[in-house]
């Protein structure tokens, strides 16, 4: 009888052993199951956390800030982060102050500089095409090319496309620059006064040829250089909008402007695609209501600009000379255009043919 129940005894106090092996194998199974939980847990409300701060980006341009372009930067700048309540921030840095012209446009390629601004023709250093859009006597009149470099137009719709797909730059809007005219050193009326004379041009292909097609010898200048060129007689003249004549003071360095109106010109503000794609859609969506308020301002601003800088340019002391003086605009025209149509004709002629189609 003893035995057995020893026997019990041995058997109840196995069972006893290995009920509490599973129990701490089961609560340790369930201790790490709770841990794991936590940590996931704690991954998405750092995620949560990242997502809800502030994308900041660049925008560098070479402009002065109180000039159109430098103004309209600044409003674009303010009005994203007040629509997106902070959550995208812009931060402008005018004047060049991240680089020149070339290395602003590779650095939007890059992502080293997210946004920029500039001429339809640097712009066209990433994607060819959209250098035709700086071409002379292309547009009827402002709002022709308001029209026409609207992003909504079908012309600017594949333009920005294709600039996306070949370049991983995309244009969010485009502003109206201003009306170039010519200034120089001396008094100028037909191309034939040009000849032998140095007249600074943007260093890409449409500007240069428009240079040459005034009768002038064209000289590559970046801007950042111009006014040391044009005190140093490196240049003796350049084309700008009445703009950039009055913002810069160029009135102190040349002493004859030229109303030629050879370009009404157009900016394009460009951001690096993988910015673009980082930023929520409904953010996006108020970045554009921003661009197109800002694009409104900067036509409203030079027209004004228009109407007004000749009456101080002129008291500035700069000699204005236009057709009433004896320009000769429609040569201008016609040599110009003669030197664009043979040597970029073939390249753009299909963008020539759709904005001459818009009405």
């Amino acid at each position: 009888m003893k035995k057995m129940i020893m026997f019990l005894m041995i058997v109840l106090a196995s069972f006893l052993v290995l009920a509490g092996c599973s129990e701490d194998s089961s609560g340790q199974d369930t201790s790490g199951d709770q841990t794991n939980g936590d940590e996931t847990s704690e991954q998405n409300e750092e995620e949560e956390q990242s997502t809800d701060e502030p994308i900041e980006i660049q925008y560098s341009h070479p402009n002065a800030p109180e000039s159109v372009a430098g103004r309209q930067a600044q409003q674009f700048a303010d009005l994203v982060s007040e629509k997106t309540d902070g959550r995208v921030t812009i931060q402008v840095f005018p004047s060049g102050q991240l680089g020149n012209l070339q290395e602003i446009t590779e650095g939007v390629k890059l992502g080293t500089i997210p946004i920029s601004h500039n001429t339809m023709a640097a712009n066209g250093s990433l994607f060819s095409d959209l250098a035709a859009l700086d071409t002379p006597y292309l547009f009827k009149d402002v709002d022709h090319m308001s029209r026409v470099m609207d992003m909504d137009s079908p012309l600017m719709e594949t333009l920005n496309e294709r600039f996306v797909e070949e370049s991983g730059v995309r244009l969010l809007y485009t502003f109206y620059f201003g009306t170039r005219h010519l200034t120089a050193d001396q008094p100028i009326k037909h191309p034939d006064d040009l000849s032998n004379v140095k007249i600074r041009s943007i260093p890409w292909d449409i500007y240069t040829t428009t240079v040459e097609g005034m009768g002038a010898e064209a000289t590559p200048v970046d801007w950042s250089e111009v006014p040391t060129a044009l005190q140093t007689g490196v240049v003796n003249g350049q084309e700008n909008p009445l703009d950039v004549v009055v913002s810069n003071s160029l009135y102190e360095l040349q002493d004859y402007l030229m109303l030629t109106g050879h370009i009404i010109a157009s900016s394009g503000v460009i951001i690096n695609e993988e910015t673009w794609q980082s930023i929520p859609t409904d953010d996006q969506e108020l970045i554009m209501e921003a661009a197109n308020e800002a694009r409104d301002s900067a036509i409203e601003w030079n027209k004004e600009i228009e109407s007004s800088a000749l009456t101080e340019i002129k008291e500035k002391g700069m000699e204005v000379i236009g057709e009433e003086e004896g320009l000769d605009v429609d040569a201008f025209e016609q040599q110009i255009t003669e030197l664009i149509q043979e040597r970029f004709s073939d390249e753009y002629g299909y963008i020539y043919d759709e904005v001459n189609s818009i009405e």
